[in-house]
């Protein structure tokens, strides 16, 4: 969802003190929460609707309780990044442990190479910024507003500034054995052979997530709250409900390392582009590149899914007010759509019809962590194969997948004649041997 309207519950996870409503200075300094990053007591921690500030003093929220943060002791214990303080946020953003990404969560703390050859601790033991270096605080990697760079060299930890590629340390030739798979690097990224599966870690990640069958409540009119035997929440009356998997195989797409993004303003296309009604699927950002684009390659992506509220007259993604005090709108406490899409409709500027329907949402996130050992990279047959991880990338000819008739008879015929040969070739052999044999 949306911070606007949720400002404190949103902005208690971002890097920033006070970010309370749209008029937040980011160009102010002293708005700017190092300690987030560089606490290494492991004792810092926002307070969930504080607007970005730590627990000055105890405080109870959710059931739990927050002791005050001694900040004289975490400022005299200012250190470096780790995976620790990078994970905060990176393993547990969307509301739990490996809720969005797939491939980053808590199980990355204590790799194993089988989970992640960069960053197992018995081995490389990388850090995040051994790859996302920094210049002035702008942390390479940013891969869903920058394009990927035309320029890849052997350069770790110095790259162009930009985002690190497999590239940047591997070359574009990085198999020295079998040079024929150097030959897919063209058209085929790193990442897609070298990480088979996601969420290998033993965390779930989350891939449905309905918000269409929230506001169920039980017969006394409490919260329904469900989870599996994982302890993974399936019904939330607050959420709705919610699909997890792990051990997952990404999907391919054509991806040249550039995305666009379906705005708040933005109205939901019609059916088949005439008719008023809209779609009944949105993509949430959309990936740009195809086979013809010299810059794209194949890619993998966990696809986030789900239903999401929207207006159905003005055919535009609803902003609603999910936190803040029962009476004055929030979905959270009074559970009225109409009431929350209003209120957080105002905030942003948008208008609203006062109807509320749902769509049918998918959101792209790039499979780049995880690396697996390069003994359990997908084999040929994986992908060059009928029914293989690429069975539903159309646009070009695969060999192994593909069947061209005129092709398929040419290369027969071509195996037809030089077994022909073959035999003619033994033939001969044979006779001309067994002439050689009488006349001795």
């Amino acid at each position: 969802m949306s911070p606007q309207s949720n400002w404190c519950r949103c902005t208690s996870c971002h890097v920033g003190y006070g970010w309370k409503d749209k008029d937040f200075d980011f160009a102010s300094s002293e708005n700017v929460d190092c300690l987030v990053c560089h606490d290494s007591t492991g004792t810092y921690r926002k307070f969930p609707t504080a607007c970005g500030e730590p627990a000055y003093e105890e405080k109870k929220f959710g059931g739990k309780v927050f002791k005050p943060v001694d900040l004289r002791t975490v400022a005299r214990n200012v250190g470096s990044t780790s995976r620790t303080t990078c994970g905060r946020c990176h393993f547990y953003g969307g509301g739990g442990d490996g809720v969005k990404h797939g491939d980053l969560d808590s199980s990355l703390l204590k790799a194993s190479k089988a989970l992640d050859v960069h960053m197992d601790v018995k081995g490389l033991n990388y850090s995040c910024t051994t790859c996302h270096v920094t210049k002035a605080h702008q942390i390479s990697g940013r891969i869903y507003s920058q394009p990927a760079p035309n320029k890849h060299q052997l350069a770790l930890p110095k790259d162009d500034g930009e985002r690190l590629a497999c590239e940047s340390c591997h070359s574009q030739t990085p198999h020295k054995k079998e040079n024929v798979l150097n030959h897919h690097v063209d058209k085929v990224a790193c990442q897609t052979c070298h990480i088979p599966r996601y969420a290998r870690g033993g965390v779930f990640t989350k891939m449905w997530w309905d918000w269409s069958t929230a506001g169920k409540l039980d017969k006394n009119g409490k919260v329904i709250v469900k989870k599996d035997e994982h302890g993974n929440l399936l019904f939330h009356s607050k959420k709705g409900g919610m699909g997890w998997a792990q051990d997952v195989e990404p999907e391919y797409f054509w991806y040249n390392g550039s995305m666009s993004y379906f705005r708040s303003s933005d109205k939901i296309p019609p059916q088949n582009g005439v008719n008023r009604e809209p779609s009944k699927s949105l993509e949430i950002n959309s990936l740009k590149g195809d086979y013809e684009d010299s810059k794209a390659r194949i890619f993998p992506f966990k696809v986030m899914r789900g239903k999401q509220p929207y207006d159905p007259e003005n055919r535009t993604l609803v902003i609603p007010h999910l936190f803040g005090k029962k009476g004055t709108g929030p979905y959270w406490g009074d559970y009225d759509w109409e009431k929350a899409a209003e209120v957080g409709m105002r905030e942003a500027g948008l208008p609203f019809s006062g109807k509320i329907d749902f769509i049918e949402t998918g959101m792209y996130w790039p499979i780049t962590h995880m690396v697996a050992p390069k003994e359990q990279a997908l084999s040929c047959e994986e992908c060059h194969s009928r029914n293989g991880r690429l069975a539903n990338l159309d646009g070009f000819y695969l060999p192994g997948r593909d069947r061209w008739r005129m092709l398929d008879s040419l290369g027969w015929a071509a195996l037809g004649l030089t077994l022909l040969g073959i035999l003619l070739h033994a033939g001969l052999r044979f006779v001309s041997a067994g002439r050689k044999g009488g006349q001795s």
